[in-house]
């Protein structure tokens, strides 16, 4: 497939797209955020004093809203396998 826009030409590859889910993308993400929390955690006294405990609760933040989305996705993929 040929596109013309202006004084360009842009061909288009006859590609199918993936099928992607997100579930492993989401479960990946959760567990690196959980290793960064971790890893993290002893040095917490050290954050506090410095004014970034902050840090902490971003990872626990991107570990909570990892697994939400993981459900989510996980969820999504059985109903789509299902119809």
């Amino acid at each position: 497939m040929v596109h013309e826009f202006g004084n360009r030409t842009y061909i288009v590859a006859d590609v199918e797209p993936l099928d992607v889910d997100g579930v492993r993308t989401l479960a990946v993400g959760t567990i690196l955020w959980g290793i960064a929390f971790l890893m993290l955690l002893p040095f917490s006294g050290r954050l506090r004093t410095d004014g970034h405990l902050w840090w902490l609760w971003t990872c626990v933040a991107g570990f909570g809203l990892g697994l939400v989305g993981w459900d989510y996705c996980r969820r999504r993929r059985n109903a789509r396998q299902s119809a």
